[in-house]
């Protein structure tokens, strides 16, 4: 399958959507934006349900990735990870219990928020109220105006995990990896970066793994040099032979971004109360240990 296959949508097909989309925004940025379809004579279950529905039924829907830790998986039975946490702050915030569904990435960031947020997947058809770990840019939500983007929480970045014994002193960037081994999460964004890199030079050492956790587990067992991709993901893989660190990143559009969360266009109320909810949780620090209880950095988002 090649880069532009079914990617991980946090991973590689939204924020490669994202580097595809930087660089076209010299004019104004809804310029030559047409505007798309939003959904007409609808039911409730396909176009969602607004805030006060959802506080008299006593539960909110919240859509997650499956199968992506640290951030949403299943733990025992039950869900878990850092978005499950963040969803959970969110319904105790709008006095409500949280019902997840954890769903599948579709080949990009525009084919999730159609089948989970706005319209709803061909076959079910049921959409969440809100979905989580979505990045913001400005200029693609002009794309997609039938989803609000808001609630920003957290930023993420690509870096670079590595063995401390094979780099003691220089830690590595890109470049090494012409000679030294790598590994990423097959047909992710680090995959397509380094295959793309120094005209393919770097192709020969590059292992690739079904996820990135996978990659984290081959450099623990000493068999690459390092590994590449988003930092919370690799900071869930470290060990205490392992470090991380973020380089400069040649000819990468977007090395980092901002995450937050996508509600329907037509429930703003929604929208505004959970980022209140979002808000007050960075405010006074909850949502920075919710990282910290998974042994992740946080950074801030840009809001």
């Amino acid at each position: 399958m090649g880069a532009f296959g079914v990617l991980k949508s946090l991973a590689c097909g939204a924020v490669l959507s994202l580097v595809l989309a930087t660089g076209a925004t010299a004019q104004g940025r809804c310029a030559d934006v047409v505007p798309g379809v939003k959904p007409q004579n609808a039911g409730r279950d396909v176009v969602g349900r607004d805030l006060d529905e959802i506080i008299e039924r006593g539960f909110i829907d919240v859509a997650v990735y499956e199968d992506y830790p640290p951030y949403s998986f299943m733990e025992d039975g039950a869900p878990a990870g850092i978005d499950i946490d963040i969803g959970t702050l969110i319904a105790e915030a709008l006095g409500v219990a949280p019902r997840f569904d954890l769903v599948a990435a579709a080949e990009n960031l525009e084919g999730d928020l159609r089948n989970h947020v706005w319209k709803g997947a061909l076959i079910g058809g049921k959409v969440a109220n809100v979905m989580l770990r979505i990045p913001y840019d400005s200029t693609f939500a002009c794309r997609v105006e039938q989803v609000v983007f808001t609630g920003q929480y957290a930023t993420e970045s690509i870096a670079i995990a590595y063995s401390r014994q094979a780099y003691p002193d220089a830690l590595p960037v890109p470049a090494y990896f012409r000679f030294d081994t790598v590994a990423v999460e097959n047909d992710s964004i680090a995959d397509f970066y380094l295959s793309q890199l120094a005209g393919g030079q770097l192709i020969a050492n590059i292992s690739r793994y079904p996820s990135t956790q996978g990659a984290m587990q081959a450099l623990a067992e000493g068999q690459v040099m390092a590994a590449m991709g988003p930092r919370g993901q690799l900071e869930f893989g470290l060990t205490p032979a392992l470090g991380v660190h973020e380089p400069p990143l040649p000819g990468f559009a977007v090395g980092k971004w901002t995450l937050g969360v996508a509600v329907h266009h037509a429930y703003r109320a929604l929208g505004y109360a959970i980022d209140d909810a979002i808000l007050a949780a960075l405010e006074d620090g909850r949502i920075e240990a919710i990282y910290a209880r998974y042994g992740l950095s946080f950074r801030p988002p840009l809001r």
